[in-house]
């Protein structure tokens, strides 16, 4: 009789096994499956909340078919205790797996309201705008200068949601003064900004930031951030590069920044100075008059007169040999490495050839025929 009833507990135990096993092999597939959402859906995890909070939400908005299966799922991939706040963009179709993977991430907000401010050589730019999570492509609901306009609605009500993502883009170019006089116009930012940074160690380039983030702290990170950069270009300079110092590669680099927004062209117009500097022929470029007249605190908005190309300063390359003493802007990365391996070429000359790029040359009677060009350019458009 026992050794029946030992038989019979064995049957059981193994049945109950089989039972659990198909149970799970069930629920993980049911986790791995296509969801039911028809239409993506932007889903917002509020500060504070939790896997039952949220999988009850999905459940409601017909995200997920399971709100236990969810759950379980999310335990069980170890996930659970790694919920992001956030706007997530759940795609149609979404698995439980899918959806877990994405309010779990790195946490960056993937749809709803952005605000981008762009500082540009020229202008400066908040841009407020919403991501239509059915077409996936965003909506501009505002856009105004900090320094001049009032502050739209849809700004205000942006600043008010906490799954707002927030960034700064700004432009290669730009001179530390501009990047400060934008960076103290915009009020999500906060504290003071003691001194300007010195030219050429702030990094362009786009950063998320938060609200309420400290402005020196902001641009110590970008200070940080073009350290890196001139560092490792140096260290993966060549040669012959024309300069010898990393100091004197920010110089180099900030001119040829300011001389061409071509990314193509780079290398060639870093040949041209690089070709000037061996053969000690001055650098002529414009930009560093330019820099000369306003030490970078804004635009000229006109032409240089040639009473300033004769004017002496620390950064006019038409009285002065080799380098200026700073750099007139702040770099790329493109330009930093062109500064320190440029292109190989015999160049000498080059003058804006009417298309946004340049027309290079060897000798000087092939550079007056290219400024010969592009003067008829200029009279042509002139007349237009």
């Amino acid at each position: 009789m026992w050794r029946n009833l030992a038989s019979n507990v064995l049957t059981l135990m193994i049945v109950a096994l089989v039972v659990a096993f198909g149970g799970l092999t069930w629920a993980q597939r049911q986790y791995e499956a296509v969801g039911p959402l028809n239409d993506a859906i932007c889903f917002q995890v509020t500060p504070g909340s939790n896997m039952r909070r949220v999988a009850s939400s999905l459940s409601e908005k017909g995200a997920i078919a399971n709100a236990t299966i969810y759950r379980l799922g999310a335990d069980y991939s170890e996930k659970a205790n790694d919920l992001k706040a956030g706007s997530f963009l759940i795609q149609e179709g979404a698995s439980m797996a899918q959806i877990v993977d994405e309010i779990t991430g790195d946490g960056v907000s993937t749809c709803g309201t952005e605000v981008i401010y762009r500082i540009s050589v020229n202008s400066k730019t908040v841009r407020v705008r919403e991501l239509d999570a059915s077409t996936q492509e965003f909506e501009i609901t505002a856009e105004f200068d900090p320094a001049a306009d009032e502050r739209p609605m849809s700004y205000v009500s942006a600043l008010d949601d906490v799954a707002t993502r927030y960034r700064v883009v700004i432009a290669e170019g730009v001179t530390s003064w501009q990047v400060v006089d934008a960076i103290r116009a915009f009020d999500l930012f906060e504290g003071e900004v003691a001194d300007v940074p010195a030219e050429g160690t702030l990094a362009p380039d786009g950063y998320e930031v938060r609200l309420g983030q400290d402005r020196a702290e902001f641009l110590n990170s970008m200070v940080a951030i073009q350290s890196i950069r001139l560092t490792e270009a140096w260290e993966n300079r060549a040669e012959d590069a024309p300069v010898d110092t990393p100091e004197e590669a920010l110089i180099l680099a900030s001119i040829i920044e300011k001389e061409t927004s071509v990314p193509d062209e780079r290398g060639v117009v870093a040949s041209v100075f690089a070709n000037r500097l061996r053969q000690g022929i001055r650098l002529q470029t414009d930009p560093t008059v330019i820099y000369g007249i306003t030490r970078g605190e804004g635009v000229l908005g006109r032409g240089i007169r040639q009473s300033e190309l004769r004017r002496e300063t620390p950064w006019n390359t038409y009285v002065i040999s080799g380098l200026p003493p700073t750099p007139i802007a702040n770099p790329g990365l493109a330009s930093i490495q062109a500064a320190l391996d440029p292109d190989d070429t015999d160049y000498i000359f080059f003058v804006a050839d009417g298309t946004g790029g340049h027309a290079f040359a060897v000798t000087l009677a092939e550079h007056n025929a290219n400024v010969a060009q592009w003067r008829k350019i200029e009279a042509e458009r002139v007349n237009q």
